[in-house]
């Protein structure tokens, strides 16, 4: 980062400022879970105690047009009461209404302009160059906190960012997010572990490739470790496995073998007959495998104590992706022993991202006990895989 939000002078600016507003609305349309919109304050109240006027862009969700369900009142109405002062809201992100509303700002005040992705343009800046140039001619200087879109080249992430050469800068979630992530990933206090669950390994083939030329050791668990079981020749049953990645997982197998990266992979693994809550389960032990009619929904209590016993001297750790189906109480074991696990390294950074891991952790109430909770779930991945992201790089080469 060339230039730091400390570092520019802010008084009576008009500062336009990418936050990340697409929070889980509820049936009604109120917000059902706040956490990136409190994340967004120390940024917006720095900007407001230097006398700045602050305006607002974000989008939220995927809404094709401009559709009703999908406009930001809410979530001015929510700012409003966090920072316990009026949010101005406009009915649009450019235009003349949006400039003349600016036009009256004082310093100190702060606008919320509707969702930027009421226009094809934000996703799709070649379509319409001219959307980011109105979005610029709105501010003096650009200031990006939104992590989570950081690895977006949108018109509000990237292009709008090239016209405000030397007064585009990091604000202080996505500088957090950066020196977190950067650290652990460039200079981690080592042994350095990586956890990665959820899904699919075709999501995470990148990521994972890139940890295992970092980490001392990579754990693999969830849904993906049953692709990873199944290339090494262990029976797996009716477990989801990816047939079209089994060669990606014989390749990252080999290499951690030729880094000397121990790849850990479940001992054992608590399988049931269907994907319910209440479905009839039982433990099935490697290299054995998991039985025809039986289907993994968690890391087993032999896995869970040899990778909890590994983890004790750890000095870095990150975490993304589950290891288990959490959300049915039967097979959470693994997810939330883990979470308890990290939660006590005293002398550890724990850096724990993905909505799903987050999730686990709101659930147990363990969100604090971790070092660093990142807020981007794609872009955190992103991040580890590439070093950087679209949205960083465009602030470094202003």
């Amino acid at each position: 980062m060339t230039t730091s939000i400390r570092d520019l002078d802010l008084r009576n600016k008009r500062v336009l400022i990418r936050v990340d507003f697409n929070v889980p609305l509820d049936a009604q349309g109120n917000i059902s879970d706040d956490t990136r919109i409190v994340a967004s304050l120390p940024t917006i109240s720095y900007v407001l105690q230097q006398q700045g006027k602050a305006i607002l862009i974000s989008h939220l969700g995927r809404p094709k047009g401009k559709s009703p369900e999908y406009s930001l009142a809410a979530c001015a109405k929510r700012l409003s009461e966090l920072l316990g002062k009026p949010v101005l809201f406009a009915p649009d992100c450019i235009g003349d209404e949006v400039e003349a509303l600016i036009a009256k700002m004082n310093p100190g005040e702060v606008v919320l302009l509707e969702n930027v992705r009421f226009y094809p343009a934000e996703e799709k800046p070649e379509i319409d160059p001219s959307f980011a140039a109105k979005l610029a001619r709105l501010a003096d200087v650009y200031i990006n906190d939104a992590f989570g879109t950081a690895h977006r080249a949108h018109s509000s992430t990237t292009t709008v960012a090239t016209h405000f050469p030397g007064k585009a800068v990091a604000g202080f979630l996505l500088e957090k997010e950066i020196n977190f992530l950067g650290t652990a990933l460039k200079n981690p206090k080592r042994p350095f572990y990586a956890i990665i669950g959820g899904a699919k390994v075709s999501t995470k083939i990148g990521v994972l490739k890139s940890l295992s030329t970092k980490v001392d050791a990579l754990m693999l668990g969830g849904c993906m470790s049953y692709t990873f079981l199944k290339a090494k020749g262990i029976p797996v049953g009716d477990s989801p496995i990816e047939e079209d990645q089994i060669g990606t997982a014989l390749e990252i197998i080999d290499m951690c073998s030729a880094a000397k990266v121990k790849l850990y992979l479940p001992s054992d693994v608590v399988a049931a007959t269907q994907f319910q809550s209440d479905a009839p389960h039982k433990t099935f032990t490697m290299p054995s495998g998991i039985e025809k009619g039986y289907q993994g929904m968690d890391i087993g209590q032999k896995t869970l104590e040899e990778w909890s016993h590994a983890l004790s001297d750890a000095k870095t750790v990150i975490w993304n992706g589950p290891v288990g189906v959490f959300e049915f109480p039967n097979f959470a074991k693994g997810t939330f022993g883990l979470a308890r696990r990290l939660a006590a390294l005293k002398e550890a950074i724990t850096i724990v991202g993905g909505g799903d891991s987050i999730a686990a952790l709101q659930q147990i109430q363990l969100i604090d006990a971790m070092t660093h909770v990142s807020t981007g779930g794609g872009a955190s991945l992103e991040y580890m895989e590439f070093g950087t992201l679209p949205g960083i790089e465009v602030l470094a080469n202003g």
